[in-house]
């Protein structure tokens, strides 16, 4: 089994799926002769070429609606948007038209894409480059939204979503593309749907998705060290949720708590919150509680934007408010 990078293991599902499929194709910005910023489309230009790889202008939702109407032409696009602040501008072929074909077609066009992007903060990038917008996906019908946390979720993941008839909106975090992990030698697909418990536990439930993850495993080894056995839950999929796997870990630990790096206010911890009250409502020995970011734009400022973020402290203290240690 081979110990990959983030990044390594997004572009061995590239390359898998490009020769697996000649209807298979890249699209973005530097993505091609520069093998992307963040290299996940390495030395793909130069074994596929430029009919394959292609390097875009700077005209977001001009490529991504060119790879919708490809994907409905039968076509298996990748697109890949820089930042996810960037998606912004291609809002109104995601939203209006590659969530709603298969509805309003009634089922005769289907629109297999995946939009690939990073987000979140990653060290003084300023407001504009620092953004998370799960939720805006995540609050749109139509999407599946996946936010692969590990290398192997992230090799196994993309292959499912390439070959997936929805289109896929696939987060990505910049800070994690040097993140290392075991991912298989064989082929191996990961499903796009269903959460998975990454540590069992059994005195509170911490949930989190793509970076908080690593928080909520972090805060977990600190609480253990005073003998709280904290069960961890890597959402993977914001659409559809898990309901079924955050409830049978309620129900044990009776305690949860939800690690995010979006702001509040509409967001995924409002959403999961507002299932468990809903499904476990009786099994709660305590008020669920959110960490997340706080409701501002992210300053550029490193103190400033520290503190707008939260960490493995914040998830660590609140745990212990939960449990009322504190």
């Amino acid at each position: 089994m081979a110990e990959l990078a983030y990044w390594e293991a997004l572009r061995r599902a590239h390359d898998e799926e490009l020769a697996h499929d000649p209807l298979v194709i890249a699209m973005g910005e530097d993505i091609g002769v520069a093998g992307g910023t963040y290299k996940v489309t390495l030395g793909l230009y130069d074994k596929y070429g430029e009919e394959r790889i292609i390097d875009t202008p700077i005209s977001e939702n001009s490529y991504t609606g060119i790879g919708i109407g490809a994907s409905m032409a039968g076509m298996r696009p990748i697109i890949e948007i820089m930042s996810i602040n960037f998606a912004l501008l291609a809002l109104d072929t995601l939203i209006n038209a590659a969530a709603k074909i298969h509805y309003m077609s009634g089922g005769r066009v289907q629109c297999p894409i995946v939009m690939r992007t990073p987000g979140g903060t990653a060290h003084q990038l300023g407001a504009q480059h620092s953004a998370r917008l799960s939720r805006l996906f995540m609050g749109t019908p139509g999407l599946r939204v996946v936010t692969p946390s590990t290398p192997l979720d992230a090799y196994g993941m993309l292959k499912s979503a390439v070959r997936c008839n929805d289109p896929v909106i696939f987060l990505e975090h910049e800070s994690m593309y040097n993140l290392k992990g075991e991912v298989p030698d064989e082929e191996t697909f990961r499903p796009l749907e269903g959460a998975e418990v990454v540590r069992e536990g059994t005195d509170i439930t911490l949930i989190g998705y793509n970076y908080s993850v690593h928080w909520c495993l972090a805060a977990a080894d600190r609480l253990a060290q005073e003998g709280i056995h904290a069960e961890v839950i890597d959402l993977r999929s914001l659409k559809p949720i898990d309901r079924e796997t955050i409830r049978r870990s309620i129900e044990k630990t009776h305690r949860v708590l939800v690690a995010e790096e979006d702001e509040a206010p509409v967001g995924v911890g409002s959403e999961v919150i507002a299932g468990i009250i809903e499904d476990c409502f009786f099994a709660l020995d305590a008020q669920p509680v959110r960490v997340h970011a706080a409701d501002v734009p992210v300053p550029y400022n490193y103190s400033l934007e520290k503190a707008a973020i939260p960490d493995v402290k914040d998830v660590y203290q609140s745990a212990l408010k939960v449990l009322g240690k504190v």
